[in-house]
């Protein structure tokens, strides 16, 4: 007895320190697991991308539907047509004389769903109101389109979201099917594992492994996926820290943000936020319990039970769930049924479109000079845009079909084997603030991703001609301003300067004698041209051209007022910008806002205005260009059906390398151009390459808007003059009556006295102000005051 009692003590005594040594591994075990999990929940628990979305869509009275393609605006955003009152956000129904939409959040200001009633007459919105409540609503704007995110290596798309955001029916469908006891075990469901022990040991293999969804978290969280029974304790482990450490709703929004749920090309999908727009177009608060069961059907095996490779897995795996939930009490028989009975629902995933690539590298480029690459890549910043989806549509079709075209007409422009093939770029804004609307920079972003709509760099050559007409309208000294009726010499010429000569030749070296600087606009002549830029001078033209939005250098040579230097399209489209605004200056834009993941602004693109000429000023080239589109090098535009109020020019340089349009109406300006990136030749004019081009794109592209005409300014005068003399008509059955723009005052007059029989005379400017003509060939219609009076 004494020996057993001296062999107790003795092993009590080696299990006091083994004992301890246990204690103390679990304490530090604790400790260490603690530490591990509170970095991860304190800390940054996942990686998100930025965003990059295009601009909203203003739906409001007087808006065409059919015109500005809501429907398919609608279809680009996913919106899915519903015979009941659109009731979840992305759901619409028409009703012959209306539109009922539930907008989805994510417009400006809008953080749920709104649903709104479009009231139609002819197609035309009518009013916009509130579903419910037939509250006016005065417009409304649906949200913008996803173009893009900026991801470093795995690509993981990924929306934060709280659990009072989330369907509790989808809550619900995920415990019943994840883990049916999650509110009643402490990280660990021993029931749950005996349960899935006897699983396997019937199955003979390893089916299920018990895990609870706080098991889960943990593994996706810290651990592989490899199943050995070391790697399940330390789930088990962390499991348990994590569940005395945190609260349950904490555990269980951290998973809804987690789980896999998909495939999206290269984008994997995570989260149930992110799963129900990519696969219901939905918000999660949003989801039925048909789609909530399909989401946490999925988790088990995602790419398995994929709605769009096996749409029938997909049902089947669903349906259990229903069943499930039935079972559990969460929905009724009733609502089994009608669950059971209807399809899956998904709506078709977004084609990654590449319509919008170039304009969104360009704002990449933007970002890249503002943001770090691990903010980017992490912090899930929002970038909203200027650009408009469908205006981007339309460009991007105008551009393909266009060079299609042009190389059907001309084999020669056929791209054969290992040659470079024909290109074309297109830029359009909005003139007035400077918003960037569409960016084509090339035929196909996937054969080349240089953007010749931003980085390339191409001579002008006629399209440069405004910026010298405009330089003389705005020059204040007499002999250097010009009107438009101001006479110059269309006849060879050499310009001598610093000791060279240089002598600018018409295209087919046709001269037209003397005419007006209307006519030499209209008809593009390039010895006019020349003439009205040496008496302006080169220093005027280069400083009015720069101020005007050209940032490329202007060598002080006089074939630059010929467009001889390089620039890119989109500084020629800003600079027509300045005329299309009435003289102001708006720099072109892309970004207009960024905001944090929570809705936090941290950058507004405020437009920069600067004015450079009047509007006067700018009215009067305006008009002259009108006329380049009525009965000028750009009249092939009308001939194709375009018959809105426009102005613009054309550009042919002098090898014929490159071609050019740039054209605007009130609301929209936009500039194309055509060539190789090379030294070949396109042996095309602006009018035959690029102004097809243009005049596809407007005509889509304007459709949605009511024609506006040209306004003229306070400060300007219509006079009806002889188009071919550029003064008053006379009773001469040739005389071609047109209305010209004048600056007020500069009206022309007749300086001879005679009476012209059947004419009222006109005012008559004193004898100084006789017609004179300059040594280079430019002669000042007499005005009725001095030019440097006004």
């Amino acid at each position: 007895m004494r020996r057993l009692r001296s062999l107790a003590i003795v092993l009590l005594l080696a299990l006091v320190p083994m004992g301890a040594a246990a204690g103390l591994a679990l304490v530090v075990g604790y400790q260490h697991y603690a530490r591990v999990v509170d970095e991860k929940f304190a800390g940054r628990r996942w990686d998100f991308p930025s965003r990059i979305y295009s601009d909203e869509f203003l739906l409001h009275p007087g808006l065409d539907l059919d015109a500005s393609g809501v429907a398919r605006r609608l279809e680009r955003l996913r919106y899915r047509p519903v015979e009941e009152a659109p009731r979840a956000g992305g759901e619409y129904r028409w009703t012959g004389d209306a539109l009922d939409v539930a907008l989805r959040p994510g417009a400006r200001g809008r953080q749920a769903t709104e649903r709104v009633r479009l009231a139609l007459e002819d197609g035309v919105v009518r009013s916009v109101s509130d579903l419910e409540s037939g509250e006016d609503r005065g417009a409304v704007s649906l949200e913008p389109e996803e173009l893009t995110g900026i991801y470093e290596g795995e690509w993981e798309g990924r929306r934060a979201v709280r659990v009072v955001d989330v369907a509790p029916i989808l809550i619900r469908a995920i415990l019943v099917t994840e883990d049916h006891r999650y509110f009643e075990h402490n990280g660990v469901d021993l029931v749950g594992v005996a349960r899935a022990m006897v699983a396997n040991l019937r199955a003979g293999e390893v089916r299920q492994g018990g895990s609870t969804l706080t098991q889960q978290l943990m593994k996706n969280f810290f651990l592989t996926s490899e199943r050995t029974v070391s790697r399940k304790l330390e789930e088990m482990a962390m499991a348990l820290v994590a569940e005395r450490r945190y609260s349950k709703m904490q555990i269980l929004e951290n998973y809804l943000n987690e789980i896999y749920l998909g495939q999206r090309g290269a984008r994997g999908i995570f989260g149930v936020a992110e799963a129900s727009a990519f696969y219901f177009g939905k918000d999660p608060r949003d989801l039925d319990a048909a789609e909530a069961a399909m989401l946490a059907g999925l988790i088990r095996a995602p790419n398995a039970y994929s709605p769009f490779r096996s749409p029938e897995r997909a049902r089947d795996r669903r349906d259990t769930v229903l069943r499930a939930l039935r079972k559990a009490g969460d929905i009724d028989e009733r609502a089994l049924e009608e669950a059971l009975a209807r399809p899956l629902d998904v709506v078709a995933p977004r084609r990654e479109s590449k319509d919008a690539a170039f304009f969104v590298d360009y704002v990449k480029r933007e970002l890249a000079e503002r943001f770090s690459e691990s903010v980017l890549t992490t912090e899930g910043l929002q970038i909203y845009t200027t650009l408009d989806p469908l205006v981007q549509e339309h460009a991007t079709d105008a551009v393909q079909s266009g060079l299609a075209e042009l190389e059907e007409a001309h084999e020669r422009l056929r791209a054969r084997a290992d040659e470079e093939r024909l290109e074309a770029a297109l830029v359009a804004i909005a003139p007035r603030t400077g918003a960037i609307r569409a960016l084509v920079g090339g035929r196909s972003y996937g054969e080349s991703q240089f953007d010749r709509a931003t980085q390339a760099r191409r001579q002008p050559g006629s399209a440069f001609k405004p910026v010298v007409y405009l330089a003389g309208v705005v020059a204040t000294e007499p002999e250097r301003h010009i009107t438009p009726a101001t006479l110059v010499e269309d006849t060879p010429f050499t310009w001598r300067y610093e000791g060279q000569e240089w002598t600018p030749r018409n295209y087919g070296d046709r001269y037209l004698g003397e005419i007006t600087v209307r006519t030499a606009l209209e008809k593009s002549s390039n010895a006019a041209a020349a003439r009205v830029a040496e008496v302006v001078g080169l220093d005027a033209i280069i400083d009015l051209a720069e101020r005007m939005g050209v940032e490329s250098r202007l060598p002080s040579v006089p074939s630059i007022v010929l467009g001889s230097a390089e620039v890119t399209p989109l500084e020629m489209v800003s600079t027509y910008g300045v005329l299309a605004s009435g003289g102001i200056r708006a720099e072109p834009f892309a970004i207009r806002r960024v905001e944090t993941r929570d809705g936090e602004e941290i950058l507004g693109e405020v437009p920069v205005f600067t004015r450079v000429v009047s509007p006067a000023e700018a009215f009067v080239v305006t008009h002259m260009l009108e006329g380049v589109m009525d009965a000028g090098t750009a009249r092939g535009a009308r001939a194709r059906g375009f018959a809105r109020p426009a102005a613009g020019k054309t550009g042919t340089t002098n090898d014929y390398r490159d071609a050019w349009f740039i054209g605007f109406t009130p609301d929209l300006l936009a500039g194309t151009w055509v060539g190789f990136d090379g030294d070949e030749r396109l042996d095309l004019s602006g009018g035959r390459a690029a102004l097809p081009i243009w005049t596809s794109f407007m005509a889509q592209a304007t459709a949605s808007s009511p024609e506006r005409s040209f306004l003229p300014p306070p400060g300007v005068s219509l006079v009806e003059v002889d188009r071919r003399t550029g003064r008053p008509p006379t009773d001469d059955p040739s005389a071609v009556r047109i209305h010209e723009a004048f600056l007020a005052g500069e009206e022309p007059v007749w300086s001879d006295p005679l009476d012209i029989p059947g004419v009222a005379p006109a005012r008559t400017a004193p004898a100084t102000d006789a017609p004179r003509r300059s040594k280079s060939g430019v002669r000042p219609i007499s005005f009725a005051q001095p030019s440097a009076a006004r």
